[in-house]
C-alpha cells in the first residue's frame, strides 16, 4: 500500500488546525486515516505542534512518504536529521550525539532570533515615540493659529 504522512485539516473557517496522519495516498485529504501521529496549530504564535517521533520513524521505515509540510515539521523537530542518519547506517550512539549537537545549535539559533526580534521591537518603539513627540510640538502652534482666527471673526 502506498502510504503518506500528511496533514488533515480540522477546525472551523479561518481557524485551521491540522492532524498529522498516515493515510493511503489514494484517499482524500480529509479521508479516513490509518493512524494519527501528531497535530499542528498554525494559528498559535509559536506555531505549536506535537509529533510522535517513534511512530513517524516506524512509518518511514515502512515506506511512507511525508508531504512537504510534514517535512518542515520534521526538520523543526530534528526528526529529519535522525531519519537521515538512520538511513546512512550510523550507530545509535552517534545518532544521539549528533542530535544533541543539533539541539544545542537550534537553541542558539532560537535565542538569536529572539534577541533580533526584541531589538527590532525596541527600535520600532523608539521610532514611534519620536514621531509622537514631534507632532505634539506642532499641535500648540496650530491651536494658537485657530484661536487667532476665531478672535478675528
Amino acid at each position: 500500500m502506498a502510504t503518506k504522512i500528511r496533514l488533515k485539516r480540522i477546525g472551523r473557517r479561518n481557524r485551521p488546525f491540522y492532524r498529522l496522519i498516515v493515510i493511503d495516498s489514494r484517499k482524500k485529504r480529509d479521508g479516513a486515516a490509518i493512524e494519527q501521529v501528531g497535530w499542528y496549530n498554525p494559528i498559535d504564535l509559536k506555531n505549536s505542534y506535537e509529533i510522535k517521533n517513534d511512530r513517524i520513524i516506524y512509518w518511514l521505515q515502512e515506506g511512507a512518504i511525508p508531504s512537504d509540510a510534514v517535512k518542515k515539521l520534521m526538520k523543526r523537530e530534528g526528526l529529519a536529521l535522525r531519519w537521515h542518519l538512520m538511513q546512512e547506517g550510523v550507530e545509535d550512539k552517534e545518532i544521539e550525539k549528533e542530535i544533541k549537537k543539533w539541539e544545542l545549535n537550534r537553541e542558539n539559533i532560537l535565542a538569536s532570533r529572539e534577541t533580533k526580534e526584541s531589538e527590532k521591537l525596541a527600535k520600532k518603539k523608539e521610532k514611534s515615540q519620536a514621531s509622537e513627540a514631534a507632532p505634539e510640538a506642532d499641535q500648540p502652534a496650530e491651536e494658537k493659529s485657530s484661536d487667532d482666527a476665531g478672535e478675528e471673526e
